[in-house]
């Protein structure tokens, strides 16, 4: 378990964290997600001892990291693939770090097997892909079996089966009654993998909650309409509050209704449907809402610029 508490971290007069506050439980993938600039490195570099805080304080499994004897049997991180010797061969990474602390050398050739290096364990680590340093990186989080894991963008650089692998170890590594936290940009990743949501914006928390959850708090359900009589239905849902939105293709996404009411609205028009289909909601929608003013640094919305191209 990870709790921090008035977690708080400046540098000079910029307040990179500001009083934060939060629990990682274990036995689910908890998601960490923030604009650039929000404080996810900086918190996650506060748990793991890297960065002292201002004030306030962060304990796993109910202590500071700097009072861990054996940090890497207790803690697992991933914060940067390429932070390895280049000149060293994968293997040899690993076996440093298990002298380090204590870890039978056995572990290794597991961990190498775990992650699917075991077939390049004694190349330098310099010729590695993006690829095989994060999953070397997720080898040598798992190294000394720990009860708590931290992960940075683990999925940078890896295919398609490489994300799949990925998402069904964290979950995995869940199951097992581990804590797992998550940070990654990838929403439709995160939306697949995470069981609970921390988001952080300018430094601080802004919500904390169930992905489900999460979801649906920020984001208003819509309904995909085709009918016979468009013009008909659309003026008569909006006569009912409804909001509508013109897709090319000709349908309209109609918030603020449900698919029984605007066939209640069609029924009693004589308007004949083609389509009545809910549209799902998505991290993304709900996350862009929630931190649509927390950006320090959002690009301008080009209009027309493909216009005499």
């Amino acid at each position: 378990m990870i709790e921090a508490q008035h977690l708080t971290k400046r540098y000079g007069k910029t307040v990179a964290v500001n009083e934060v506050s939060f629990t990682v439980k274990p036995g689910q993938v908890t998601g960490f997600l923030g604009p650039n600039g929000a404080g996810k490195s900086t918190t996650m570099r506060m748990i793991l001892g890297l960065d002292a805080p201002t004030s306030g304080e962060v304990r796993v499994g109910g202590r500071p990291y700097h009072q861990l004897g054996d940090p890497l049997r207790s803690v697992g991180a991933l914060l940067d693939a390429k932070a390895i010797v280049g000149g060293r061969s994968a293997a040899n990474h690993l076996m440093w770090l298990a002298d380090s602390n204590g870890i039978a050398r056995r572990r290794v050739s597991e961990v190498l097997d775990i992650v699917g290096l075991s077939d390049v364990a004694g190349k330098k680590v310099g010729t590695f892909s993006l690829g095989m340093n994060q999953r070397l990186g997720i080898a040598a989080a798992l190294l000394g079996d720990p009860e708590t894991l931290m992960f940075d963008e683990p999925i940078n650089g890896l295919d398609p089966e490489g994300i799949l692998w990925i998402r069904n170890l964290m979950k995995s590594l869940a199951l097992e009654g581990r804590t797992v936290f998550l940070s990654s940009h990838l929403m439709s990743e995160m939306a697949q993998t995470a069981d609970h949501l921390i988001v952080i914006g300018r430094g601080r928390i802004i919500a904390d909650a169930g992905t489900d959850d999460f979801i649906n708090r920020h984001t208003a359900a819509s309904v995909r309409v085709r009918a016979v009589e468009q013009d008909v239905l659309a003026e008569a849902l909006t006569q009912r509050g409804a909001l509508i939105d013109h897709s090319p293709d000709g349908a309209m996404a109609v918030t603020g209704m449900d698919s029984a009411a605007i066939g209640g609205v069609a029924y009693a028009h004589a308007v004949t449907l083609i389509e009545l289909a809910p549209l799902g909601s998505s991290l993304e929608d709900a996350y862009f809402d929630l931190t649509k003013h927390e950006t320090d640094y959002a690009a301008a919305q080009l209009v027309g610029a493909t216009q005499g191209a």
